[in-house]
This record gives structure tokens, sequence and C-alpha cells, in this order.
């Protein structure tokens, strides 16, 4: 480690590469070169170019300003909302929370709710490539009577600004603001009974909270859907070149990593190819960008942590997953049916570890996001949401 930090120095604007240096970059290089190939970290939605993506009229400008935040040279001021006002989504309202500077200056997270009257409420925290666009998620739960709220991560969705990189992150801990953020607005809002719901890097940052905060997590029950508990990727790829790469992610993190030009998963959700979904594709993309090294060692820790902190968690736990996984990279009928993105022999062995006595749950025929799947398995995945909920 030593060795690569003092290697790791700038002379004239040109980066030093030493033979340890050296090294790690082909480490790196491998990982790249074995993401393309295999597709299947959390964003493998994805195809060939991000610029020939499907994308809102209009919305080029955005793309070019996600990708390119270095060029923009506006100013970075950020003003939280005082009132809430109405949504993007019918029905819905949303209110933002500065959150103050982070490593890339200011950052925000928006809140979104459907109301429907009492105490009990549901937070849900989206996963990578994402955002809350799920108009029916927050009416299948008014109709059991439970307020509706998500919140849009900083550097996601609704909370992106021009001058930040799509999803980046230092350490998934960051998120804990935005989680805070949320649930204090539910609180004045007469919120007490609060489920924590959370799907794919969502799953795994809910797990992280209830898990390092115990007791004090203030929330009820834990609810995660497809939950990024582990790499997808075969044993030498994760003790070898993961932790390369997380190595790296601490002395470069900004170090891009490409996704691979796979487009599976996108072609199974999106209406205009064999999906039922219709969303913003500048915020929950076609074409994933280049993730950061630093995301990838955030994940990473993050994954170990909960490992190890797991069983501190003091709620009730619902795990759910796919009943089989699939290797794909061009869409195929088969990808209606299955968990493309995740392992779900991973997920079902590691969710064992959540809690005290949690629940896993496989869901027959799931696709990664259950909740996004065809009809009679998302009837399936809420049924299993809603009887846990009752039952603890």
């Amino acid at each position: 480690m030593r060795k690569i930090e003092k290697s790791y120095r700038k002379t004239g604007g040109r980066l030093r590469v030493t033979v340890p240096l050296l090294a790690v970059l082909l480490v790196v290089c491998g990982y790249a070169v074995a993401a393309r190939a295999q597709a299947e970290a959390d964003t493998t939605a994805t195809a060939k170019s991000l610029h020939t993506a499907v994308a809102a009229p209009g919305s080029e400008a955005t793309v070019e300003a996600e990708l390119h935040p270095e060029k923009y040279k506006g100013e970075r001021t950020i003003s939280a909302d005082t009132v809430w006002h109405p949504d993007i989504l019918e029905g819905y309202e949303a209110r933002s929370v500065n959150l103050g500077d982070s490593f890339d200056g200011p950052v925000v997270c928006t809140v979104v709710r459907r109301r429907c009257g009492g105490g009990k409420g549901v937070l849900y925290v989206h996963g990578f490539n994402d955002y809350f666009f799920q108009k029916e998620m927050g009416e299948r739960f008014n109709a059991r009577g439970i307020n509706f709220y998500a919140v849009d991560l900083r550097r996601y969705g609704r909370s992106l600004r021009p001058w930040q990189y799509p999803f980046n992150v230092r350490d998934m801990r960051e998120y804990f603001e935005d989680i805070d953020a949320a649930l204090t607005l539910m609180r004045r809002d007469g919120i007490t009974d609060i489920t924590l719901s959370g799907h794919s890097t969502g799953g795994l940052t809910t797990a992280l909270y209830t898990a390092l905060r115990g007791a004090r997590c203030g929330v009820r029950r834990l609810v995660t859907d497809s939950p990024f508990l582990e790499w997808n990727f075969n044993a030498f790829y994760r003790n070898a070149l993961i932790p390369a790469v997380t190595l790296w992610g601490a002395l470069s993190p900004d170090t891009k990593i490409d996704q691979g030009d796979c487009d599976a998963y996108s072609h199974s959700l999106l209406r205009q190819y064999h999906g039922e979904w219709e969303y913003n594709t500048d915020w929950k993309m076609v074409y994933s960008p280049p993730v950061t090294a630093s995301w990838i060692r955030a994940v990473s820790r993050a994954q170990s942590k909960l490992m190890k902190n797991g069983r501190n968690i003091t709620v009730p736990v619902l795990v759910m997953h796919s009943s089989r996984g699939l290797h794909e990279c061009r869409w195929t009928p088969q990808c209606m049916d299955a968990d493309i993105v995740l392992n779900p022999t991973d997920l079902q062995k590691r969710g064992q570890k959540l809690g005290k006595e949690p629940v896993v749950t496989a869901i027959e025929d799931g696709m990664h996001d259950l909740i996004l799947s065809r009809p009679r398995v998302r009837e399936a995945a809420y049924d299993t949401i809603f009887r846990f909920i009752d039952t603890h």
C-alpha cells in the first residue's frame, strides 16, 4: 500500500507510473474487461453508447452534463424546499433537502410522498442507475393503509445536479444522511410505524443503515428486494480483482471503469422494447456511464461491513430474491423470468446473516427488480411484503 501511495504522484501534469502502480493499473484493466464480458454488475441494463440512448426530447444537454460535470461553469448553489409541491408523478408530492457540502460540492436529496392518513409508512430507497418512478408502488401501499415515501438519493434522479457525476460516492454511509432526512420528514407527518425498504444497492444501503444503527435505527422493520449483498463474479474476480480496484479507488477515486455494452435488462423493463415501464432515461439510463473506482470501493466495503455487523440488526428483516439467475448480455425471452444482474444463490446465503431470524424468500420467476417483474410475479412480491409487515 505504501509503495503504491509513494508511486502515485504527478510530475508536470503526468502520472508517474512505477512497477507497483502499473500492476494495479493492469488489474483495473482486467476488471474492466471482465465487467464488459460478463456484464453482471448492478447496471448491466445497458447498451453501446450513452450518446445513442433513447431519451426524452431535448435531453442531450442533460446527458452531456451528467457525463462531463467538469465542464459545468455555473453556480453551485442549492436551496432546500420549505413546502411540499406537486411531483413529476401525478398524485405525488416532493420536497428537496439541502444536505450541505460533499467532496464534489453541495448535495441534495429529494423526498417523494403519497399519503393516505394514519401512522404507518414505508420509505423506499432505489438502486443504482435508478430513481423512484414506480407510480404503482405508492398506490399499492396506500391501498393497504400505509403512507408511501421514497427518496431520490444524492446524485440520482431528481437530486442530480449538473456539477455532479451521476451515482458517484466515496462511502455508502454518505446515504445515511439522505435516509435520516426522509425519516425526519415522515415523523413530522405523524408517521410512527416505519418500514425501511430498499432495492439492490438501496437494499445494501438500508441493511447497512440498520446494522450500524442497531436499536437506534428508528424503524420497525426492513424489507429488501434483491439487495446487492455480493458481486456476481467468480472467486478470482471477487478475491483478486475487486480488492485491487477497491485499493485503487482510495488512491484515484474518480478513475472510470466501463460497464460493458449489454442491453438485456433495460430491454426487459422499457415498454418500447419488451417491458411494461416508462421512465426518464436521463435518470435511469439505457446505457450506464462508467462507474468510478470509488463506487466499486464503496460497495465492496459496505458489503464486507454488513456481513461483519449483520447480526446487529435488531428489527425483523425480509430478503426477497428471484428464484433463479441467468447470464445474458443480449435480450432473450428468458430474461423476463430471472435475475440477470445478481446471483440469487448469493443473496439466499448472505441474506441469512442479516438480523436474528431473517425471512429470506425466493419469488418465482422474478427479475432483478421484483416489483418491475411480470404482473403475477410482482403480485407475489407485494403479497410477501404486506404479509411480512402485517405479521412483524
